[in-house]
């Protein structure tokens, strides 16, 4: 990242280079300043806009008032100067970019340093360096910050009436402190310095296109599904129906298929039981292993597990031999009822049930 320190001066501008490291190396170029409109940057050839640069004025463009407060919080001693300085700048206090730095306390009272410069020449400073490419980052002055920073507090004031001269070397070393911290920074309210803030808001522009683009593909892909789930739910839903007409075809009011699908399955498990209590074929082979000799069968009934067999026989002994051949594979066997018929046989009832395995 390249970076530059403008030393602006009464007739040029001197351009020191800076390392990596935050180093400032020697003046790398000078420029001679036009005389047409004051401090206006005109330099005698193109320069590669640097990607940071710090600016310092000239002491003889900057203004200055040591004034007392009772107090020395400088956050409120810098939202009354303006106030104090509308008596005494001309113009009042609008007019112009000022800053202030505490010198120390006297009797009570606090002496601060009021430097200022007015919007105009600032104005037409920025505008130069704009078109050429640079915008400084802060405002300061090399000269001011010699003086407060190397001279005695009681000398100060004589000092910025009679400046004496400061050496390159002594610039360059005030440059590199001040670019670390700079004693007073002049690029205040609309000088404001705005390029953080607008590639902050560039960034959040782009991050806001990029939630944006991300939220249209995720709404296109949640459209996508919902049609997909649309169509797999329909093409369900008419498996479903043909399934249903398959098994039920007599069922002409269908609303629900799975509805009236689970009323037919509910329907069916409450007669399971009537159809695995038990196997018809199982009593009929056991009857038929029976000795029938002399007895003939009438009716047969099988209801659940419970048997209710009638026929005719000879003599009564006849219906109970048949009886103890039924509890070999039923159990309760009784007989539940006899009777004489009109060709003298007897006719029985007995009942059973089927053993439990």
């Amino acid at each position: 990242m390249s970076r530059i320190f403008l030393d602006l001066r009464k007739t040029e501008i001197s351009l020191y280079s800076v390392s990596k490291n935050g180093a400032v190396g020697i003046a790398t170029e000078t420029i001679l300043l036009s005389d047409a409109g004051g401090y206006q940057f005109s330099p005698g050839k193109e320069f590669r806009a640097p990607d940071e640069c710090f600016l310092s004025l000239p002491l003889e463009l900057l203004n200055f008032r040591i004034l007392e407060f009772p107090f020395s919080d400088m956050k409120r001693i810098i939202d009354v100067l303006p106030f104090e300085l509308d008596g005494i700048v001309l113009g009042g206090a609008e007019n112009v970019v000022f800053n202030a730095r505490l010198l120390g306390e006297s009797k009570g009272k606090y002496e601060i340093l009021v430097a200022y410069v007015t919007k105009d020449a600032l104005r037409a400073i920025l505008d130069g360096l704009r078109k050429s490419g640079f915008d400084p980052r802060f405002i300061t002055s090399l000269e001011l910050a010699h003086i407060l920073n190397a001279s005695p507090k009681e000398d100060i004031a004589e000092c910025l009436l009679s400046p004496g001269p400061v050496t390159d070397h002594e610039r360059l070393d005030r440059a590199e402190k001040e670019m670390k911290t700079p004693t007073l920074d002049f690029r205040k309210g609309e000088f404001l310095y705005s390029r953080d803030a607008e590639r902050t808001k560039k960034s959040l522009k782009t991050t806001a296109a990029l939630a944006v683009l991300l939220l249209l593909a995720f709404l296109f892909h949640s459209v996508i599904t919902m049609v997909a789930l649309e169509r797999e739910n329909t093409a369900m839903k008419d498996e479903i129906g043909k399934t249903y007409h398959g098994l039920f075809p007599n069922d002409k009011k269908v609303t629900d298929e799975l509805y009236q699908l689970r009323a037919h399955l509910k329907e069916l498990k409450d007669k399971e039981s009537s159809f695995v209590g038990v196997s018809p074929l199982q009593i009929l082979l056991g009857l038929s292993r029976t000795n029938m000799r002399d007895v003939s069968l009438n009716e047969i009934t099988v209801d659940r597990d419970f048997i209710m067999v009638k026929g005719e026989c000879a003599a009564v002994s006849d219906a109970e031999r048949i009886k103890k051949n039924l509890e070999g594979f039923l159990t309760g066997v009784m007989i539940s009822d006899t009777k004489t018929s009109l060709q003298n046989r007897i006719l029985f009832t007995m009942t059973a049930k089927v053993k439990k395995t």
